[in-house]
């Protein structure tokens, strides 16, 4: 079963490297194992077989996307040629509406910086919540929170169009 990615690390001199897959998991590439290596290098889009080794996690099989097609957010495959614009913007949510944790695998950054204990958040506590809104030139609107993604980094992924 392919997964999408991130290459997050390469070592070029040494032929390795590492790819966040959608899950938010670290896997270990080396370059023996990708099709077309010459389009390798951080923050590249990836398509991989995912394994384990004795090492632990790792991708075989592995694509890096040509640049530019296609951005990944939140496990949603976006053209980069359809987004028409987006916008960052901040809004008030209850703080304790949290997204259920159970289900969600953040990086543990993101975990860190993102969960307070509970006690935290007082009955009808607001908390400012970013959110970014992609729309389409199908005009579609696509509205991803600071909880899911890191806002950040993806706009960054965005300006690079």
């Amino acid at each position: 079963m392919a997964m999408n990615g991130t290459i997050t690390t390469w070592f070029q001199d040494k032929g390795f490297g590492f790819i966040k897959d959608e899950n938010g998991d670290n896997r270990y590439f080396h370059v023996v194992k990708v099709a077309n290596p010459e389009l390798i290098k951080k923050n590249a889009s990836v398509t991989f077989e995912p394994t384990t080794n004795n090492k632990g996690l790792s991708a075989y099989a592995v694509k890096v996307l040509p640049e530019s097609k296609y951005i990944y957010i939140a496990g949603e495959r976006l053209k980069l040629t359809s987004i028409k614009s987006y916008l960052v913007y901040s809004e008030e949510v209850p703080a304790d509406a949290r997204i259920d944790k159970e289900n969600t695998v953040l990086s543990v950054g993101a975990l860190m910086n993102s969960i307070r204990p509970q006690t935290a958040a007082k009955a009808g506590e607001m908390r400012s919540l970013r959110k970014l809104a992609i729309t389409t030139f199908q005009g579609t609107t696509l509205i991803f929170s600071e909880d899911e993604i890191d806002v950040e980094a993806t706009v960054k992924l965005l300006k690079l169009k």
